[in-house]
């Protein structure tokens, strides 16, 4: 049911945003932030809600037919572009919100997949929505914005794609001009800004949307969603790509920078409230041509975890103007699977091992394991693991996802568990954390409890499967210790990724509640709301149109 004007007015007024700071003044370091980019018109809206500026509360947006936008009768909303720029109202709550649950839940992903009558061919390309859900005295604002990345702006400009994209690449008029797109590849100015991946919250409260470019770094309002300016690192550690999660905590944040040329990794860190990089360590690859994909590492209270897979950055794939079955990548199987260890304080290397071969793009967490002496003796390192499948890449093309005929083609996951010894063994573990059948076999998109990052932990919470599918559609809750998994699932709803947010005052480790936007089957679209201890839901809070499936997402605090 769509929200009355009333219930917006009032309900808008009190929780939109984060109490404490005032629209377009995200904080931090003053050196990053610009006036927000100009917005580009709202295109196909329909009448609009009113509500006092600077906040105008906008119609539920309509949708269209076009290739890839409304396929078919069966065709999920979870993989049609949202077709309205933004929105923002009071949400039909059902059931019942805790109320000490106080803050913003921002989710980050492709949202716009089409481009006029053409339209993207791969999950990852689709320019960035930023989605939001403000919670307050049991009731809920939910809004949603278009990150206004040079790409997009670019490309609502044009009605082209104009820079690369994951398996995009602008068509070139001329010889001439296909030369010169080689060129600015090299120098990274052809390469996409669209951060539709991660969100994050920095130690210093701005907020950070991130994807795997450097420059697609960009700094939004959690408050407006309103696009505030590109995060400038005023280093020179230079660096086109990096890894797409950095580790992020109250007073710091890590990465790891693929060096292309001498194949390898940079470890940096950065402090909070600083734009500069600073220079940890190097990790030298073992095996390969190039190093392997980094989309996300672990690290410990005291060490960074470097894994080097066998899917491996390439560069002619880079030049293609056609995507291959591994788009940027090609599968070394023969150059082996390492994970390496660096020490936080010295940077020095203190484990490198040969590990079974595997496939991640998320890891979930690590930590140190200890003798009786409390002697350091390992690392347990675990990640959301494809059984060294690298089909899982190709399977997410658009076209996949949307002519789901009902066989069970999701390639196979599990928690993926590596022991890494620290005594100078040249071999680490590799092997299931618990059953796969518990949770589908199938097994992505995580998080935990925050304060247990690089600690010993209990549960994660990710999607996983109800087979027959073709893409995670359950939420679950692994606990590690148990060897067991709770389960949700709602028939043909598509869950995005559940993140844990503990309760105030919580002692034990799944005191909180767990929340994802789901894309329902009947085509509406929810934020649901997961006690985390049974893994039953509490309430949902519903929005008025249907939502495409997100990605990553991050918790906002209300200032106090």
């Amino acid at each position: 049911m769509s929200p009355t004007i009333s219930s917006s007015l009032c309900t808008v007024a009190a929780l939109s945003g984060r109490p404490g700071r005032r629209a377009g003044q995200p904080g931090g370091n003053k050196r990053a932030v610009a006036q927000p980019l100009a917005a580009a018109a709202v295109t196909e809206a329909p009448p609009a809600v009113i509500a006092p500026p600077p906040r105008p509360v906008i119609g539920a947006p309509r949708r269209r037919g076009g290739r890839g936008v409304d396929g078919g009768p069966d065709e999920l909303v979870a993989w049609k572009s949202i077709r309205q720029e933004r929105w923002e109202g009071a949400l039909e709550v059902e059931g019942k919100l805790p109320t000490w649950l106080d803050g913003t839940y921002l989710r980050n992903g492709p949202g716009l997949w089409d481009l006029g009558d053409y339209g993207f061919r791969h999950l990852f390309d689709g320019y960035a929505t930023l989605v939001r859900v403000s919670f307050r005295d049991g009731r809920a604002v939910g809004a949603h914005r278009q990150i206004e990345s040079e790409a997009y702006k670019a490309a609502r400009r044009h009605g082209k794609v104009c820079y690369r994209e994951f398996s995009e690449v602008p068509k070139p008029d001329s010889f001439k001009s296909f030369v010169g797109q080689l060129a600015s590849l090299f120098s990274g100015n052809s390469l996409t800004d669209n951060s539709n991946t991660g969100v994050v919250r920095l130690g210093d409260g701005r907020v950070l949307c991130l994807t795997e470019t450097v420059k697609g770094s960009i700094v939004v309002d959690p408050d407006t969603l309103d696009t505030v300016s590109k995060f400038e690192y005023e280093d020179k550690l230079g660096g086109l790509i990096h890894s797409a999660h950095p580790i992020v905590t109250d007073t710091e944040f890590w990465t790891l920078i693929p060096d292309l040329i001498r194949p390898g990794y940079v470890v940096a860190r950065m402090d909070a409230g600083s734009n500069e990089r600073q220079f940890v360590g190097r990790v030298d690859c073992r095996g390969g041509p190039a190093p392997g994909w980094v989309h996300s590492f672990p690290v410990t209270e005291n060490y960074v975890v470097v894994p080097e897979m066998p899917l491996r950055y390439c560069a002619a794939n880079l030049l293609r103007a056609e995507p291959t079955p591994l788009y940027k990548f090609q599968w070394h199987l023969e150059s082996g699977s390492y994970m390496h260890v660096m020490c936080k304080a010295s940077g020095k290397i203190v484990a490198s091992v040969e590990v079974p071969p595997f496939v991640t793009f998320h890891f979930i967490n690590a930590y140190e394991e200890k003798d009786e002496e409390g002697r350091v003796t390992a690392i347990i390192a675990d990640c959301c693991e494809h059984n060294a499948d690298t089909s899982i890449l190709d399977n997410l093309r658009l076209h996949n996802l949307r002519a789901f005929t009902g066989e069970d083609v999701l390639t196979d996951a599990r928690v993926g568990r590596f022991r890494i010894p620290l005594d100078g063994s040249p071999f680490g573990e590799l092997e299931a954390a618990l059953d796969p059948e518990e949770h589908g076999r199938g097994m992505d998109m995580c998080s935990i409890n925050p304060a247990h990052l690089g600690k010993e932990y209990r549960y994660a919470y990710a999607c996983g499967a109800r087979r027959p599918c073709n893409f995670p559609n359950t939420l679950t809750k692994i606990d590690l210790v148990e060897k067991t998994a709770k389960n949700w699932h709602e028939e043909g709803a598509v869950p995005s990724e559940p993140y844990f947010v503990a309760r105030p005052g919580a002692v034990e480790e799944d005191d909180g509640v767990a929340i994802s936007m789901v894309s329902a089957k009947d085509g509406s679209g929810y934020a649901l709301v997961l006690d985390a201890k049974s893994f039953k839901e509490i309430a949902r809070a519903k929005f008025p149109y249907g939502l495409p499936y997100g990605l990553h997402c991050c918790w906002v605090p209300r200032d106090k």
